[in-house]
């Protein structure tokens, strides 16, 4: 693995763990795709530093398990009470 790509697994896993963020954040933060940054915080940072991993995938799967309820939020402030489209 090149020396760049390592780095910045462990930067995404310092940087997911901190500031407890979604894959998205993280990868709009770092102006790359969801799926790179999937692959570094799974595949990647497990063989770099496998306690950092496991951090980074309990933060993910909590993530994952709320995302039900961030999306019905969005949606209520999208279409208000009323149900009628806001803005």
């Amino acid at each position: 693995m090149r020396h760049y790509i390592e780095e910045r697994a462990l930067e995404l896993g310092s940087f997911i763990i901190e500031n407890r963020t979604t894959v998205r954040a993280a990868a709009q933060s770092f102006g790359i795709s969801k799926s790179t940054v999937h692959k570094d915080v799974t595949e990647r940072l497990a063989k770099l530093d496998p306690s950092m991993a496991g951090q980074v995938k309990r933060i993910l799967d909590e993530n994952k398990a709320e995302r039900h309820i961030r999306g019905g939020e969005a949606t209520k402030m999208k279409y208000g009470r009323d149900g009628r489209k806001v803005g």
